[in-house]
């Protein structure tokens, strides 16, 4: 391993966007943070980092294919300045380059993910040897989804989203994911949710993740979608719905919607009928790897 300190050595990391297979809000803490009962699930999208030593103190952070303030407010950012301060390696000069794949405003955790990529990647090249729960408990200060995106896989998030229990691998599938032009704060979403009375459910994801693929996505559930209605969000459902998708649903917070499907070719003709109208149109895999160093 080269240390940050001296090597000024490339680094190159990904990690992966998720979906949620199942979303419930279960109640608010006295700081204004929602509980959440979730099953989470990594996609074979994945954001790209790439570090290099600098000669002047500081993070200079570029993003490349998204929209994105590359500033101190940024995940990326964050997550190597909690790196630091949590590993006491003081003031390091890097170069961080986002290669951005994951949409905003989608539900997809793309900044979480980022952050994932960022603290796996010091981990390495700083030689500091953290376990994969302390980048964790790091990640779970930058943002609720990176500690998930660094674990990767399929797993129940619950309290603020970072507890973590990991649960049977989702049984092989094809998703397909189409974000609308209209995306949605997250902020506003809660609110909603506040306001809103939705009934609990008769069965728990956790269990159903067990079964076949059909009866996962008939079993699909997310208390925003019955909150957050956006015509774009309700377009992509019914042309999923018209492409045969087993189950389609919001991710997240949204705006992306995702459609399960048992046979390549079905998903890859809801893919192209989707890219008619689109521009943000996925098709991808589960993925049970988290974030790595490439």
């Amino acid at each position: 391993m080269t240390s940050v300190h001296r090597g000024g050595i490339l680094i190159r990391a990904s990690a992966p966007a998720k979906i949620n297979l199942s979303l419930e809000v279960v109640g608010r803490r006295e700081d204004g943070y929602h509980l959440i009962h979730s099953v989470m699930q990594a996609i074979s999208i994945r954001e790209t980092i790439e570090i290099s030593k600098r000669s002047q103190p500081g993070i200079c952070l570029t993003v490349i294919g998204a929209d994105v303030r590359a500033d101190q407010n940024n995940t990326a950012y964050r997550a190597a300045s909690a790196f630091f301060e949590k590993t006491g390696l003081g003031e390091i000069g890097l170069d961080i380059k986002l290669i951005k794949q994951v949409p905003v405003g989608a539900g997809l955790g793309g900044g979480s993910a980022d952050a994932a990529a960022v603290l796996v990647a010091l981990n390495e090249r700083a030689n500091t040897g953290l376990s994969v729960e302390e980048l964790c408990e790091i990640g779970a200060l930058v943002g609720a989804d990176v500690p998930f995106c660094i674990m990767g896989g399929t797993a129940l998030a619950t309290g603020t989203g970072t507890t973590l229990h990991r649960l049977s691998p989702m049984p092989d599938c094809f998703i397909v994911i189409a974000k609308p032009v209209q995306s949605v704060s997250t902020a506003e979403a809660y609110r909603l949710i506040d306001d809103a009375e939705i009934l609990p459910r008769g069965f728990l994801m956790e269990d159903v993740i067990k079964s076949d693929i059909k009866t996962i996505a008939g079993s699909l559930s997310n208390d925003f979608d019955s909150v957050i209605k956006l015509s774009g969000v309700e377009d992509i459902k019914r042309i999923m719905r018209l492409c045969c998708a087993l189950g389609c649903q919001m991710t997240g917070s949204g705006s992306a919607v995702y459609a399960l499907f048992d046979k390549k070719d079905a998903a890859t003709r809801c893919y192209n009928e989707l890219l008619k109208h689109y521009r943000n149109v996925f098709l991808c895999k589960p993925d049970m790897e988290g974030a790595r160093t490439e």
